[in-house]
């Protein structure tokens, strides 16, 4: 461990937060991966962010702030170079009363805070920060995109400029465009051609926003710098292509999928971004309530069996997978994995990419994953009989299986595997546990306030015999008594009211009662039936809860319950 973990290991023990045992078991799995003390403890689940972060601030008596929900005065930014901020590991946020509050990782480097308020000439307030949170704030020195790419562009303009230093401003002006799709947490770079600009959209919790207009003489030079990046042809216009890049970003490697398709102005170009923040998520950050947390972590320790998550494209399914496969990736087992295509890399798993040229499909990998003597197998989905009949009979034979499906809910995943010619009696001694998800918006913390319910929002719950029978049982008979949360949008979530997305989750567990329903092939309503008598929430009902606890609110509950 390095001099920093063992801090936090003195701390975390001292205070009763963690055993000795924990920490046995962080150091074997710490040696293994490389990784860190609080990023063991979080993936783990043993503790939260909240936790560990009031840990920390009591050690060193300060207060505990989590500056993911502040809003970072960018006037109050500049009062500390980017370049000390960086060095230090201290960030100044707000002025409050006449104070300039100040997020320090290390809030015992007095030297620091003398510094600062030297500099300043105000009083400072320290708060201790994790460093996660600290990373985050950093990214806010980065000037606009629109005033860095028109500085680029002015550049680009001179007729003496050196072909050398051309070209390095072109490769700037790609990676200006990724590194603020990155930094905003966009799931997709879109970059559209027209017939007299090029546009670069992001899209951004599920939403696509217009970013960046760039004059079209730019179009073949972007194209050029994407293609030579993802090692695509660069003379071939006529054809789709697909590819990966990587590119860096405060040290971090940040993948790219790239997918380049001809149109009539010229190639569209979309950049799936796979960045490593989705490698570093809980099971609880995913937006698993206590009781389905408690489900999910009893299912994943069978050494055997099947554990599947269904929900239609881009609802998290493979994101959820990764985190449970997170869990369970120790040096003492072996997992293995096919995939379409590899979201993540996870150093000491074993990862297959599919590959239809090749004739590697997943039932093919599937077979030779079997032969590797894996304890664990990841089939990204199960797309046919033959992929189902295997990854079934993988489970059987004493490997836990981890996959995904396409279905409407938990019950139909059942149904499902029926229609695909799998046994009754296999499915009932396999199938362990089934997670059904969609994603809705996360509601901004900056900018979240409370009312009593809406006329709106009354008239939309009453519509609908279901959507009041649920809310009445979560909030009580007088629904005009209902509080709900909105947000009046800030710079945080771009004025939009919202900021990152969570889980709506239903999760299946399959007990006795339900197996024998499998094995007399009951309908999904049958089984749904017993699943709610046994105490599971169906998506809807989770979805209620997390509006009634200012998570998310109504519309997007509704909006993801109607797909």
């Amino acid at each position: 461990m390095t001099l920093k973990d063992e801090e936090i290991k003195k701390i975390l023990l001292r205070e009763d937060y963690i055993t000795e045992n924990d920490l046995l078991e962080a150091e074997k799995y710490i040696e293994s991966y490389k990784t860190s003390l609080t990023d063991y403890l979080l993936t783990k689940n043993i503790l939260n962010k909240e936790i560990l972060g009031q840990a920390m601030a009591e050690h060193y008596n300060v207060s505990y702030l989590n500056l993911s929900t502040e809003e970072v005065d960018g006037n109050i930014l500049s009062l500390i170079p980017e370049i000390v901020a960086r060095k230090k590991g201290i960030v100044a946020f707000n002025r409050k009363d006449g104070v300039i509050q100040i997020g320090m990782y290390n809030p015992l480097d007095i030297a620091t805070k003398h510094l600062v308020e030297k500099r300043v000439g105000e009083e400072v307030q320290i708060f201790y920060i994790t460093e996660n949170d600290l990373n985050e704030a950093l990214r806010f020195y980065r000037a606009d995109i629109k005033e860095e790419f028109e500085n680029i562009q002015k550049i680009l303009k001179d007729a003496s400029l050196a072909k050398e230093e051309y070209d390095e401003n072109i490769v700037k002006m790609v990676d200006l465009i990724l590194a603020y799709g990155e930094e905003n947490k966009a799931s997709d770079i879109h970059i559209e051609p027209y017939l007299k600009k090029v546009l670069a959209r992001f899209r951004i919790d599920g939403v696509l926003h217009d970013v960046l207009e760039v004059p079209k003489k730019f179009s073949d030079i972007i194209l050029s710098r994407i293609k030579v990046m993802a090692k695509l042809r660069t003379d071939e216009h006529l054809k789709a292509q697909d590819g990966k890049l990587r590119f860096k970003l405060d040290g971090e490697d940040i993948d790219g999928r790239v997918s380049i398709v001809p149109v009539p102005e010229g190639e569209n170009i979309v950049i799936r971004l796979l960045s490593s923040q989705g490698q570093s998520l809980t099971l609880a950050d995913l937006g698993f309530s206590q009781g389905d947390l408690e489900k999910v972590n009893e299912a994943i320790k069978s050494p055997h069996g099947m554990i599947l998550v269904t929900g239609p494209t881009g609802s998290g399914k493979t994101t959820t997978l990764y985190t449970v496969m997170k869990i369970l990736n120790r040096r003492e087992i072996h997992v293995s994995t096919i995939e379409d295509p590899i979201e993540y890399s996870i150093e000491g798993i074993t990862q297959i990419q599919v590959n239809t040229k090749t004739g590697l499909t997943f039932a093919k990998g599937l077979r030779s994953i079997v032969r590797q003597d894996p304890d664990i197998i990841m089939v990204g989905e199960i797309r046919d009989e033959e992929t189902a009949d295997i990854a079934v009979n993988s489970a059987l034979t004493g490997h836990l299986v981890l996959s995904t499906l396409h279905t409407n809910n938990a019950p139909d995943t059942l149904s499902r595997l029926l229609d695909m010619n799998i046994e009754a009696f296999l499915i009932s001694s396999t199938v362990e546990i089934i997670i059904a998800q969609r994603l809705v918006r996360h509601i901004c913390t900056n900018c979240r306030f409370s009312q009593t319910i809406t006329e709106e929002d009354l008239s939309l719950i009453e519509s609908d015999e279901g959507i009041k029978k649920t809310f009445q049982e979560k909030g009580g008979k007088n629904l005009k008594k209902l509080r709900f949360y909105k947000s009046k949008g800030c710079k945080i979530c771009a004025h939009t009211g919202y900021s990152g997305r969570i889980g709506v989750f239903e999760v299946l567990e399959i007990s006795e009662k339900i197996r024998r329903l499998i094995l007399e092939k009951a309908s999904s309503d049958k089984i749904l039936e017993e699943a709610k008598k046994e105490g599971m929430s169906t998506m809807f009902e989770d979805g209620v809860d997390k509006v009634l606890n200012g998570i998310t609110t109504l519309e997007e509950v509704i909006r993801v319950s109607k797909s």
